[in-house]
């Protein structure tokens, strides 16, 4: 019974982050160990600011 609420939990966490657009680190690990383990793995530092970035631009402005 714990490990369903827990399940449902990190389910909710994971759809509300997503919903506000915070990608999921954890998913991101597995995906580059299952489909690019010749490639490095960002760190969770990186991973955040390589999503901000992505989302937000680089340090240009955008009006409108």
């Amino acid at each position: 019974m714990i490990a369903r609420l827990h399940a449902a939990w990190r389910k909710a966490a994971q759809t509300a982050n997503l919903a506000i657009g915070v990608p999921d680190y954890d998913t991101y690990v597995a995906h580059q160990r299952d489909r690019h383990p010749d490639q490095p793995v960002m760190s969770y530092a990186e991973f955040f600011r390589d999503r901000q970035d992505a989302r937000y631009g680089r340090g240009t402005s955008r009006c409108c």
